[in-house]
Parts: structure tokens; C-alpha cells; sequence
């Protein structure tokens, strides 16, 4: 018998892997977000950063003020009145399907817009444009918010994805500035095209399935009406500062409108699968995460505006350099971002948009006292502003997310940017049009301060709606 027979078996060492298991899923998750905030960044940029170069197109193309506000028009029309299709799409054929669909959709239109020598082409492109961004914007909510679980991991990534709607929309104003001063107006387009596409070709790879398709015919009755009903509010809100708010153009808009949305009540009454059940309509979240982001969108959308004309019209600024005292705005928006989920632990989310939704109001209240030269108290209180605006944003999409089943996140990132849009187009016609009213002339100070007077009062709306869902009880997870 051989020796070697009891010896014991050779044993094969084994090194640990330095890469535990959940740091490596927090890379993932970290890179996943990243990818899609920065799709987030490139669409909210889109808002402010066209608008700067409107002069520039104006001369360049040789057109009218009529022509080129359709630069903006059509952009926005497409955008708010695709999104809640946008958003359902997205729970039917697959968040990440749609967000790269979207993504190629929205560069490609960007590449036209910049090439183009025609104003209908430019329009065209634009449209093209806002529909894209109606299909980026839903699904880039929904796919954070189905891909970290509720609680506060789901809140950090919404906060930051705040911090990107603060910046951006900031950012446009500046990063327009600097690339119509010193290249051309065709780069606020041309610059999207590498980011989108880049975007578009790393999405498939970084970000997995992002949501299976689901065997469910899309509501196209539904689809067809809610469009309608809300791109014909937008080009009725958009309209009725220039063209007057009695003329038939904008009257028949919103007749249409209200037409429109009756009949997509009975629409879904009766379809099998509707674009939105009635259920969700009655979760109070939902309803009062998108009243909020609404007024949010009322003074965010016509403080910027506002802004930027004060302070070239009435301080006689360039548009750099409005551009530049906007600017803290966001850098204290993209602060609540990283802060405000930390807040939100302690405080509780309700509490938190009491809070921020009251600092709002409060900002607004200061900026009454507008002063007719100089910087004092412009940059501490627009930083206030951006605070309260920040927390808010983020707020309303937790509150409106929370509970939700994760079959159901499209539609609800689809509702609450409609609203927040809406608001948008409504605060940016709205405020200006008292301003003007108030004193003849857009840029007198005491019709801004008038203006300023309006926009506190719907953050303190805002602050009603948040202390009413403070007093109702928390949502049971669906």
C-alpha cells in the first residue's frame, strides 16, 4: 500500500474578491443614475438656454417676433402635451426603450434646429424636439424611481435629480450667454447632439432592461384626447399674453381644451384599459405632489422670465451678466439637491415641503422690494428662491411617487412634469402680462414688483397644499 494513499488531497488557495457584492451593486446604481441625470440635464437646459438666443435667430433668419416666439411655442406644446403619453408609453414598452428612443429623437431633432437656414424647418425641428424630451423626461422619473427601492435611497436620487432641475434650468441661462456672445446661436442646439447620442448608444449597456414591456394595448382614445386637451392649454396660455387673452384664437384654444378633457372622461370611463385608471386620480399623493409641482412650474417659469427682463430692461445688464446674478440660484438649488433628502429623514417630506414652499413665498416676499440699480439684495434673496424651489421639486415627485405601484411610475412622472409644465407656460405668460398691465412697460419696476407679489402667493398655495397633505394619513404601498 502506498504511502502517498493517506497523504491529504493538494488544497487550491482562494483569494477573497476584493469587490463586496453591495459596493459593487452601489457602482451600478450610482453610474445608472448618473447616465440619467445627465439625459435629465440636457432636456431641462433645453427650457432656458433656446430663449437667449432668440434675438440672434431673429437677425440671422430675418423674421418677426411672431416667427421666432414659435421657436418656443412649438417646443413647449409638444413637450406638455405628449408627456403623460410619454409616461404610459413607458410602462407599456419599457422604460429604457423609450428613454433611448427618446434620447436619438431629441439629438437628431437638435442637429436639424442647429443646421437649419429655414424658420419652418427650425419650428419643425423644435416640435420634433419637445416630443422627444416628452419621452426622455417620464421615463428618466420613472426609471429612478423603479429602480431604488422607496425610502431613502429612492429620496437621495430624487434629490439629486432636483439638484439637475435647479441647475439646468439656471445653467441655460448662462451657458446660452456664453455661446451666443462668442460662437453662434446655432450651438444651443448643436451642443445637445454629442451628449444625446453618447447617451443613446451607453443606455442599453449601463442600464439593464429598465422595465419589460407589458402585454397591454395602449389607450389610444385616451392618448389622443389628453394630448389635445393639454397642448391646446399651452398654446392658449403661451398665446394669450401677445395676441390677447379675449382674441378667438385663444378662446377656441381653450374650448377645445375643455372639450377635450370631457371627453376624455368618458373615454376612460368605458375603455378596458384607459391611460389613467380613475383609481390613481384618487390617491392623494399623487394629486398633491401635482398640484404642487403646478405651482411650482406658475413661479418658477415667470420668475425667470421676469428676472432676466428686470435686470436687463430695468438694470440695464447684458445677457452674460443677467445670466450671472441668476446664477446663484441654481448653485443653492443644487445644494438643497445633496441636502434636502437628509432634511427630509428628519423632517418628513410633508414638513420638508412646508418648509421650502414657505422660504419660497418668503424669497418672493423680499423680492417686492426690487431695487431699481444695483446687485443688494438681489443675490441673497434669488438663493432663497432656489432653495425653496429646489426642496419643492424634489418633494413633489416623492410625494407623488410614494405608494405608487412600480407598473404605474411612467404615468406618474408624466403627470407631474405635465403639470409642472403647465404651470410653466401659465407663470411665464401670467406674470409678465401684470407686470405690464400694472405699469405700460414691461421692464417698470413697480409692475415686477407686482408680478413678485403674485408668485409669493403661489408658493404659499403651495404651502396650503403641503400642510393639507401633512394632515392626511401616509399612503399604504400599492
Amino acid at each position: 500500500m502506498s504511502a502517498n494513499r493517506f497523504a491529504p488531497a493538494p488544497t487550491t488557495r482562494t483569494y477573497p474578491s476584493t469587490d463586496h457584492p453591495a459596493d459593487t451593486n452601489r457602482r451600478k446604481d450610482a453610474i445608472r443614475l448618473g447616465l440619467i441625470l445627465v439625459a435629465a440635464f440636457m432636456v431641462v437646459l433645453d427650457f432656458s438656454i433656446v430663449n437667449v438666443a432668440l434675438p440672434s435667430i431673429e437677425h440671422e433668419l430675418h423674421v418677426t417676433d411672431a416667427v421666432t416666439q414659435w421657436v418656443v411655442t412649438g417646443y413647449a406644446i409638444a413637450f406638455g402635451g405628449l408627456l403623460i403619453l410619454g409616461g404610459r408609453a413607458a410602462d407599456l414598452l419599457g422604460r429604457r426603450r423609450l428613454f433611448v428612443a427618446g434620447l436619438v429623437v431629441f439629438s437628431l431633432a437638435s442637429l436639424a434646429g442647429g443646421l437649419a437656414h429655414d424658420p419652418t424647418l427650425l419650428i419643425a425641428s423644435r416640435v420634433i424636439q419637445g416630443a422627444g424630451a416628452a419621452m426622455v423626461a417620464p421615463a428618466a422619473l420613472s426609471l429612478i424611481t423603479t429602480t431604488f427601492p422607496e425610502g431613502p435611497q429612492r429620496t437621495r436620487a430624487i434629490g439629486l435629480y432636483g439638484c439637475i432641475s435647479s441647475v439646468g434650468f439656471v445653467a441655460g441661462q448662462v451657458l446660452g450667454g456664453v455661446l451666443v456672445e462668442y460662437t453662434s446661436w446655432r450651438w444651443v442646439f448643436l451642443v445637445n447632439v454629442p451628449v444625446g447620442l453618447v447617451a443613446a448608444v451607453l443606455a442599453p449597456r449601463i442600464l439593464g432592461r429598465g422595465g419589460a414591456a407589458r402585454h397591454q394595448m395602449l389607450d389610444i382614445p385616451g392618448a389622443v384626447l389628453i394630448t389635445a386637451a393639454v397642448a391646446f392649454v399651452v398654446f392658449g396660455v403661451s398665446e394669450g399674453d401677445s395676441s390677447g387673452w379675449t382674441s378667438w384664437p385663444v378662446l377656441l384654444a381653450f374650448v377645445i381644451a375643455a372639450a377635450a378633457v370631457a371627453g376624455f372622461g368618458v373615454a376612460e370611463n368605458h375603455h378596458p384599459q384607459p391611460l389613467i385608471r380613475p383609481r390613481l386620480l384618487r390617491r392623494p399623493g399623487l394629486r398633491n405632489g401635482s398640484a404642487i409641482a403646478f405651482l411650482l412650474g406658475l413661479w418658477n417659469g415667470g420668475e425667470m422670465l421676469l428676472m432676466s427682463l428686470y435686470l436687463q430692461q430695468a438694470l440695464h445688464f447684458s445677457p452674460l451678466a443677467t445670466g450671472m446674478v441668476i446664477a446663484p440660484q441654481g448653485v443653492a438649488g443644487f445644494v438643497t439637491g445633496l441636502f434636502g433628502p437628509r432634511m427630509a429623514s428628519r423632517l418628513g417630506i410633508r414638513r420638508l415641503l412646508i418648509l421650502t414652499a414657505g422660504v419660497t413665498a418668503l424669497g418672493f416676499a423680499l423680492l417686492t422690494r426690487l431695487p431699481s440699480g444695483g446687485f443688494s439684495p438681489i443675490l441673497e434673496v434669488v438663493m432663497l428662491v432656489g432653495f425653496g424651489t429646489a426642496g419643492t421639486s424634489f418633494g413633489s415627485i416623492v410625494l407623488a411617487s410614494r405608494g405608487m405601484a412600480d407598473a404605474d411610475q411612467g404615468l406618474v412622472g408624466g403627470m407631474i412634469n405635465t403639470s409642472r409644465q403647465i404651470g410653466a407656460a401659465v407663470g411665464a405668460a401670467l406674470l409678465p402680462a401684470i407686470a405690464e398691465a400694472a405699469t405700460g412697460g414691461i421692464s417698470g419696476i413697480t409692475g415686477d414688483r407686482l408680478a413678485m407679489i403674485v408668485a409669493a402667493l403661489s408658493a404659499l398655495a403651495a404651502t396650503a397644499v403641503a400642510w393639507h397633505a401633512s394632515r392626511a394619513p401616509s399612503p399604504s404601498t400599492a
